[in-house]
């Protein structure tokens, strides 16, 4: 039998089961679901039925453009652990459709280690990132409103909430609003984010419950009066309206893998721009229903890893068992300088270069103390020289090592994996050390994690960033965590520079205060909060078909 040849295919191909058998393997009961179709659903996040999971992360090193399958991975382990007789869930983030439509494509996994229905959760899903957008905006029109009619102190010049859009749109990044006659609003210049860099996004998945999220809304800072004069969406009276827009987007949303894994799918905050985990509520579910729980971080282990342990784990009061690393061998042959388009020849000596990205990221998670197990995705183009190569390093510097062929193989490509990462999780009692205490200053938090994340040797502040800061500290933030806004490409913030740079100086250019997600973000070299689309967007291949199936997404 010929496998078929595109994850859109390979989805096309498998018989979903419906989601309340899904639900029946975490003894959940078809009036525990709030069901949208027959393979979607949304559950009250305080669901409890007894179980005390074990959390395992899943990260990466530094990627190529593409991406190097943690999505898939996670599937795929996740997968291998029922066929091991354990009960697992998968947790992870809703897909933008900025990437959908961008470059990586969408955000299910791959091959035969999927969640499903994939068409609906890579489009419009059960509508969360839609609440996200729509709440975001409201508030945004609240702004406008209170200006255009001189009932806020506000000053317009002063505004600081900008809009949002959940697709990829780099003419948006700077707008003029309130253009025509004074019916129109008060003109000012503005712009947008895409909407998983939306603060409101950060606040659902870093909120305990609805009245937690609603507390969060109304600290949002929308701009000053003054200087040192923060005006909130709580002032501006928006929170409640907010609240009632993400009700029903703050239940999690379960689906299943294409082996019937119960996965639970919830939040879409990106890594280098906000903290790039799913929600704290969806985890919390998760670990109450089942005995293992594999979630991911995006991007590489310097962004998502470092933001999950420094603010999600310790928000939350997670207690991370197990790391598993996903490594390339075409990502490591980019570090170690083979060409972009070329990463499919068999090149030994690139990829031995390139090895040096893969030690500073096992570095780091050396420094949170938590056993971490170097998981290499495999792909039909890897030599066994080149795996041979890797498995070799890792085993000369002692870090654990399995190679898993999950798009090829699903669950069974993953068993050995797997069953390592049990066997890691269950012997750790879920400490960790972060890499800063919360009373640090910022800017000492700041060059923690520049110096023991990406090997920088120091940090520079400009004089915006250094008045941002300050301003924090006069409004009572300067104590919260920060989240480094920063290149996924690169462990320093120049995107071209590969492998393992040292001795460099990361600039902070400006630091964004999120009072409501509870965070400072530096925002570090040429990073822009709105994508934009490349020269040959993946959109231009997606369709609908005379049968109405959806055609080209990847």
């Amino acid at each position: 039998m010929i496998s078929p040849r595109t994850d859109l295919d390979i989805a096309h191909s498998v018989h979903l089961r419906p989601i309340t058998e899904i639900a029946a393997r975490l003894d959940l009961a078809p009036e525990d679901l709030e069901l949208y179709g027959p393979y979607k659903a949304k559950l009250d996040p305080a669901l409890d039925r007894g179980r005390d999971g074990k959390l395992i992360l899943v990260t990466a090193i530094n990627p190529t453009r593409a991406g190097e399958g943690k999505t898939t991975m996670t599937v795929g382990l996740g997968q291998a652990m029922w066929r091991l007789g354990h009960r697992s869930i998968i947790a992870l983030r809703e897909p933008s459709l900025g990437p959908c439509m961008g470059v990586k494509g969408g955000a299910t996994g791959g091959g035969w280690s999927q969640v499903l229905p994939m068409e609906d959760i890579n489009l419009h899903f059960t509508g969360d990132l839609h609440a996200v957008t729509a709440a975001h905006n409201l508030l945004s029109a609240m702004v406008d409103n209170a200006l255009h009619h001189g009932t806020t102190r506000l000053d317009p010049r002063r505004v600081a909430w900008k809009r949002v859009l959940d697709v990829n749109d780099r003419a948006l990044r700077n707008v003029l609003v309130g253009l025509g006659d004074r019916t129109d609003g008060v003109p000012r210049q503005s712009g947008f984010d895409i909407t998983a860099a939306s603060e409101v996004m950060a606040a659902l998945c870093l909120a305990d419950d609805l009245a937690d999220l609603r507390a969060r809304m109304a600290r949002f800072v929308v701009g000053y009066a003054g200087p040192r004069d923060a005006v909130t969406a709580g002032e501006l009276g928006a929170a409640g309206a907010m609240t009632a827009l993400l009700r029903d987007a703050f239940k999690p949303n379960l689906v299943q893998t294409i082996e019937g894994t119960p996965a639970i799918l919830h939040g879409g905050p990106f890594a280098n721009i906000a903290h790039g985990t799913n929600s704290i509520a969806a985890t919390r579910l998760a670990l109450r229903l089942s005995d293992y729980v594999l979630t991911e971080a995006g991007f590489g282990a310097d962004l998502g890893a470092e933001k999950w342990f420094d603010i999600v784990c310790r928000g939350a009061g997670f207690a991370p068992r197990a790391v598993a690393l996903v490594a390339t061998v075409r990502a490591l042959k980019l570090h170690g300088g083979a060409p972009a388009g070329d990463l499919a020849r068999p090149d030994v000596a690139a990829l031995e270069r390139g090895l040096c990205n893969l030690d500073q990221h096992l570095d780091l998670l050396a420094r949170f103390g938590v056993p971490t197990l170097v998981c290499l995705n495999h792909f039909t183009s890897d030599s066994a020289d080149e795996i041979g190569c890797v498995k070799a390093h890792c085993e000369a510097r002692g870090a654990g090592f399995a190679t898993a062929d999950v798009w090829g193989k699903g669950g069974e490509g993953a068993l050995e994996a797997a069953a390592e990462l049990v066997r890691l999780a269950d012997g750790h009692d879920g400490s960790y050390t972060p890499l800063y205490a919360v009373d640090d200053p910022a800017e000492e938090k700041i060059l923690k994690v520049a110096r023991a994340a990406y090997g920088a040797a120091d940090v520079t502040f400009t004089a915006q960033a250094t008045r941002d800061l300050n301003r924090a500290r006069a409004l009572g933030l300067g104590g919260l965590p920060v989240c480094i806004a920063k290149t996924p490409a690169s462990l320093s913030d120049d995107p071209t520079r590969i492998g393992r740079p040292t001795g460099f100086t990361l600039t902070v250019r400006e630091v964004v205060t999120c009072a409501g997600a509870g965070f400072l973000v530096p925002i570090t070299g040429d990073l822009m909060r709105m994508p934009g689309l490349p020269k040959q967007p993946a959109a231009l291949n997606i369709a609908v078909d005379p049968q109405r199936r959806i055609t080209g997404l990847a």
